[in-house]
């Protein structure tokens, strides 16, 4: 357990320093190319039917979960084989790869560069590099919302939550927790031609972040304490918004923020062509500026330290 800690630890700061970079090549997109691929082939195995469309999907899950999680457990044991070291030098390499606390704020940023320099078209388009929405009717408060909305249910999808993983199991689990949340990320739609395929995944994804989203919302309201925000405020939309999202899980964070920040996030959105209705989360003491994407990866970042720290002391103490 001591190497998957101190692991944790070298691929956080990894992470911290050179983010993702994209000259390298990153497991995400082997897992997603994975997904594609089996998704093509169960496609033509299973009936065109909804049940099995749906049955498709839960098969998809299974093979890319064991898959995913088998291979780096492989690679560890036989690192370990050869020596202790070389293992703890591959599990920092799948912790940082597994972490996106850097990537998350550097593609949120140039959101925000965007944004200042007054070119709506250059934001439209970062801010669809971050977001599964329709971006092209978004007006300039439209784009900052999506953008702090993104860095604030990220927070738990792309840190804290693989964090908690890797800290439960190493990056066997960590791998684990990412292919079940990058399938519901490609397949999670309720539009055709996912609505039935992707429905097992989302449900999984739905179940193992239940808990690290819920978790995630107190670290925030945490850090945000740390950082002099509304931290009273930011409970309060928590414990009124929380469920204001068709997932059970993505306002539980959004919330947090919005009270923190004490903005309004949220509304309707448009997703491949449908206008979807929403609810809204939080509300508009004042109006959102481009500013509140810094205050959001500022808040972050010092959720990611917070959190750090509390799997460090855990981890340590059960070591201990």
């Amino acid at each position: 357990m001591k190497w998957s800690l101190f692991a944790l630890l070298i691929g956080f700061g990894i992470d911290l320093l050179i983010g993702d970079p994209h000259s390298i090549p990153h497991p995400v997109v082997g897992i997603g190319k994975l997904i594609s691929f089996l998704e093509k082939g169960l496609r033509q195995m299973f009936p065109k039917t909804d049940r099995g469309e749906i049955a498709a999907g839960g098969v998809l899950w299974v093979l890319v979960v064991v898959i995913c999680t088998a291979l780096p457990a492989g690679i560890l044991y036989l690192c370990h084989r050869i020596s202790p070291w070389l293992r703890l030098t591959g599990e920092s390499i799948m912790c940082w790869q597994i972490l996106a606390t850097k990537a998350l704020k550097d593609e949120s940023m140039k959101v925000y560069t965007a944004l200042e320099s007054g070119d709506l078209e250059k934001s439209r388009h970062a801010v669809s590099m971050i977001v599964g929405r329709d971006t092209a009717r978004l007006d300039d408060a439209g784009v900052t919302r999506a953008a702090v909305e993104t860095v604030a249910e990220n927070t738990s999808d792309g840190v804290v939550a693989p964090m908690l993983f890797l800290a439960l199991g190493g990056a066997p689990l960590g791998f684990f927790y990412k292919a079940v949340n990058t399938m519901d990320s490609m397949l999670g739609y309720v539009e055709p031609p996912y609505k039935n395929i992707g429905l097992v995944p989302a449900k999984m994804d739905d179940l193992a972040n239940f808990i690290p989203s819920r978790l995630s919302a107190l670290l925030m309201i945490a850090a945000g304490f740390l950082l002099g925000l509304d931290g009273k405020n930011g409970w309060r939309i928590f414990r009124r918004d929380r469920f204001n999202h068709a997932s059970p899980n993505s306002a539980q964070t959004e919330s947090v923020c919005a009270g923190l920040l004490g903005v309004r996030l949220a509304g309707d959105a448009w997703y491949h062509g449908v206008l979807h209705k929403k609810k809204y989360i939080g509300d508009a003491a004042r109006e959102i500026t481009h500013r509140d994407i810094i205050l959001t990866c500022r808040l972050l970042y010092m959720t990611a330290f917070v959190t750090l720290l509390l799997c460090a002391l855990v981890k340590g103490i059960i070591i201990l």
